[in-house]
């Protein structure tokens, strides 16, 4: 019984470990892709389906879409009614894992190539690079998946000898809902529905559980996915929480509907005299899993707008923080975790810039609980980029390392803010004032280019006058002070008032030089990920 015990372990333990280097390997090359797939194919809810299917089917994770999908929604990548669609066909798309493990790993054993496909992977890791070394990753993982398979088959034969699993008959009711509960545990305890649903599919291969236990099974097991979801939406905005709360209904719609109707149904047209009575029993299984998917899609697709209406009245939204978007659910998807700190860095500069701006043009000074927050903002904002796993891709390398750069100007531009009082001294002295007036332009006309990792627009005209500005300044920095003193004297301010006019000089000085010099590592980073792009293209 240990050895039967010890194989099943293996075999689950060898699958997991297969399924999470195939996913991320897979999402790794798929990278930059996966942000602009979920940016640009979700304008209406059908491509947002399909778009969810897709990459699921790449990624081979309904889990790791959903996370990426809620890291979306929290960023503002993606609105709420288009993360509907993709958690629909998520689902959807989770369902290939049982008909790859029916076909291949079951109905055709492939074992016996496993083991060289592992090795050609390990070889490729070794010896390649890039995409390469991650398709050699992919390829292992593969193989490891129908090794363990084989293991699974083996171990569940022993189970069916040593023991008696009629006890979990589906006569009544109560058996049913425990079995639909034992899956939903296998589930999360498993942390993978797809190796909860092969050990069933290996189960019932090997004649250790009846097709009507199986297909109770197969409904907690889909079931038990939620419970990433929910996890990854705590602490997270409004819109992630809802998106948690699509997945929990579509799931349990979807379970109570296979439960009532499409079990009987399956199982009657699995008698003799019905069609399904010469099918596989593991293709039944597999069919049926699929059938129920896509009917949630069926009932869910036509009500997306009342159900996200409804959704939005009983999740209410409060202040959408940029602080909620840095969930740590979304670093599960490095290229996701990326996009978020990306969309929160520049939204942070902007704001500072908005701030400065305000004051130098109408006197008005941000409050210190304001400050106080971004402080938080920018703390936690490091503590994110951080946490981040550095992805094989080079184009999510580049865009990393890229954030990284650009956090020490966002940190340049917060200690600017510190003497921001100095920008009510600049409007009192004309010579000053004409400076701040010019560079309040310059921001404002160049500045509306979108700055951006992903812009392809010109940089360069916004860079050339911020230098233009500096070299300016920098030349008649003397005679500014000469103005300044001037001024102080016509006016009779006293010593302080006139040190103050001149460091408000000196911060103005600085503030150039620091836009100046954030515009020229944009422009760097911009650049690096055009080379990183054409390196991937060659890899």
């Amino acid at each position: 019984m240990f050895e039967v015990f010890a194989q099943l372990c293996g075999g689950i333990g060898l699958f997991l470990l297969g399924m999470t280097l195939m996913t991320d390997s897979l999402k790794d090359i798929a990278g930059e892709t996966l942000r602009q797939w979920l940016g640009r194919f979700t304008g209406s809810p059908f491509k947002a389906m399909i778009s969810g299917i897709a990459l699921t089917l790449i990624v081979q994770s309904s889990t790791a879409t959903t996370l990426a999908t809620i890291g979306f929604v929290s960023a503002g990548v993606l609105t709420f009614s288009q993360a509907i669609g993709v958690i629909i066909g998520a689902n959807i798309g989770t369902t290939s894992t049982g008909w790859m493990v029916a076909f291949l790993g079951l109905k055709f054993s492939i074992g016996q190539i496993a083991l060289p496909l592992i090795a050609i992977g390990a070889l490729l890791k070794i010896l390649a690079h890039g995409r390469t070394a991650l398709t050699g990753l992919a390829l292992a993982g593969f193989g490891l998946i129908f090794f363990g398979i084989d293991l699974l088959q083996v171990a569940m034969s022993g189970v069916a000898e040593h023991l008696d699993l009629s006890v979990f008959s589906t006569k009544s009711v109560a058996s049913k809902l425990l079995l639909v509960l034992f899956g939903l545990v296998m589930t999360v305890v498993l942390q993978s529905s797809s190796a909860a649903i092969t050990a069933t599919l290996a189960a019932l291969a090997s004649q250790a559980i009846q097709l009507d236990q199986a297909l109770m099974l197969v409904i907690g097991q889909n079931v038990g996915t939620v419970a990433t979801a929910v996890l990854a939406s705590i602490g997270a905005n409004a819109n992630a929480k809802r998106t948690a709360a699509v997945h929990v209904c579509f799931n349990v719609v979807s379970a109570i509907f296979a439960f009532f109707i499409l079990v009987p149904l399956f199982l009657w047209f699995h008698q003799p005299q019905h069609f399904l009575s010469s099918w596989d029993n593991v293709v039944i299984v597999a069919t049926f899993h699929t059938a129920f998917s896509v009917f949630g899609a069926l009932f869910f697709m036509p009500l997306i707008g009342p159900f996200e209406r409804l959704l939005v009245k009983y999740i209410p939204a409060h202040e959408d923080s940029l602080l909620q978007a840095l969930d740590d659910a979304s670093l599960a998807v490095p290229a996701v975790a990326i996009n978020t700190a990306e969309k929160v860095i520049f939204k942070t500069i902007g704001t500072q810039y908005f701030w400065i701006l305000k004051a130098i043009k109408s006197a008005e000074m941000v409050s210190a609980n304001e400050l106080k927050q971004q402080d938080e903002l920018i703390y936690k904002l490091q503590d994110y980029l951080e946490k981040i796993i550095v992805p094989e891709n080079s184009q999510d390398q580049a865009r990393l390392f890229s954030l990284l750069r650009i956090m020490v100007y966002l940190k340049v531009l917060r200690s600017d803010l510190e003497n921001l009082e100095y920008a009510l001294n600049i409007r009192t002295q004309p010579a000053i004032y004409q400076i701040a007036l010019d560079f309040i332009q310059i921001v404002e006309n160049e500045g509306n280019i979108r700055l951006d990792l992903s812009s392809s627009e010109d940089l360069e005209q916004l860079y050339i006058e911020l230098e233009n500005l500096k070299k300016w300044s920098k030349q008649h920095h003397a005679e500014l002070r000469e103005k300044i003193n001037s001024y102080a004297s016509t006016y009779q301010l006293n010593a302080v008032k006139t040190l103050e006019l001149l460091a408000a000089q000196r911060w103005l000085e600085r503030l150039i030089s620091h836009s100046l010099r954030l515009v020229n590592v944009l422009k760097e980073c911009q650049q690096s990920l055009r080379v990183a792009e054409v390196d991937d293209e060659h890899v």
